[in-house]
């Protein structure tokens, strides 16, 4: 079931309707009340412009002294595979100096995904988060998606029994699960993602992480050779679109991108795929079943490869970061939404998601994104 109710939030020019995409009544004691999903329609962006991306990687100590200090006796990193994800604990994201912020920003483009443990980032409030996503670049308003109260640049993160929306489109497939990279049909698509949890299931709701730079590595040499020279077409056109058959407002207007198949990543040189099952539709210049039957064997490669992934169990405290120029995510709905009709009540999994953009693509000889 999934219950909605509008109220009107006064602005200074006129009234703006909010449509709460949860139920206030099962949320009446809810310590992150303020930060549960609404949908704001009204509010249209004009298309995103270009900017210079200044990547905070470039500046940062490659051995990470700051960071990854010795001389923190709280300080706990462990690799969590060989080939992707990193995590911390010791060290609290609010407390960062700059330096060290740029040093994280080189850790997790080489690590893909590094994940803070025991954090107080969720209660630092609203503009503190923001604060320090901006650190790493312009922070990303979600076309279609739900959000925070007041903060568009807040991506809200909701399943719970009041709301199955995120579910909804899948019903019909026999796993829930979808790997994409953020949003990558932007013109200049995602660098770092950041995300918390404020409420977490008692068990389920992991999110994996997959390396783009070890899948495009295990690929043969003349296929590495053959992508290396080609473009992909992401696409946001699909989004919008269903969003707007489910009733839902499209806050800016979709928009298409040719992205390099192969990007070569600015602050570590690594060469990593960019094609996501979420957003890339086709491969500029092939013919259909070309196209097709390529892309079919990325995204079987992408999906199945569980030997360059990472499964991370949620705790309470937890943060992760990751860069979208060299992973693709995506969540395990396994929870117990629904309860189970006899007294259980379903259960949440909330959070939200602070997504900052990055640098025009650039692939292997210097071959950049194009779009109309």
């Amino acid at each position: 079931m999934s219950t909605t109710t509008t109220t009107a939030t006064a602005t200074d020019d006129a009234p703006l309707t909010l449509r709460l995409a949860y139920d206030n009544q099962i949320h009446n004691e809810y310590k992150y009340s303020a930060y549960l999903p609404v949908y704001d329609n009204k509010t249209h962006f004009p298309p995103l412009k270009p900017f210079e991306f200044d990547d905070r990687g470039l500046v940062a100590n490659k051995k990470k002294p700051n960071l990854l200090s010795q001389t923190n006796p709280d300080l706990k990193v462990t690799k969590l595979t060989p080939s992707i994800g990193t995590e911390i604990r010791g060290l609290q994201l609010s407390q960062l100096s700059d330096l060290q912020k740029d040093e994280l920003a080189l850790l997790i483009a080489e690590r893909g995904v590094v994940i803070f443990r025991d954090q107080d980032f969720k209660d630092i409030g609203v503009q503190k988060q923001k604060e320090l996503g901006r650190y790493f670049g312009p922070l990303h308003i979600h076309p279609v998606g739900a959000h925070v109260k007041d903060n568009l640049e807040l991506h809200n993160i909701y399943l719970g029994p009041d709301n199955e929306y995120r579910n909804r489109r899948k019903s019909n497939k026999l796993t829930t699960t979808g790997f994409h990279s953020d949003v990558s049909y932007e013109h200049q698509p995602p660098g770092i993602t950041i995300l918390t949890l404020l409420s977490v299931p008692p068990t389920g709701g992991d999110t994996v992480w997959q390396s783009q730079t070890a899948a495009y590595s295990r690929l043969s040499p003349p296929i590495r050779a053959l992508l290396e020279g080609l473009r992909a077409e992401h696409s946001g056109f699909p989004q919008a679109q269903n969003a707007e058959k489910d009733g839902l407002f499209v806050r800016r207007d979709p928009v298409k991108s040719q992205h390099p198949i192969v990007r070569v990543h600015p602050s570590t040189g690594q060469k990593a795929l960019f094609v996501n099952p979420g957003f890339t539709k086709r491969i500029v210049g092939l013919k259909d079943e070309e196209s097709e039957a390529l892309l079919k064997l990325l995204f079987k490669h992408i999906t199945f490869g569980q030997d360059f992934q990472v499964r991370v169990k949620w705790e309470e405290g937890t943060v992760a970061l990751w860069d979208n120029r060299v992973t693709s995510h995506t969540a395990i709905s396994d929870w117990d939404v629904r309860g189970d009709g006899e007294g259980e009540n379903g259960e949440v999994r909330h959070g939200f998601r602070i997504t900052t953009l990055g640098e025009k693509p650039r692939g292997v000889g210097g071959l950049e994104s194009v779009w109309e």
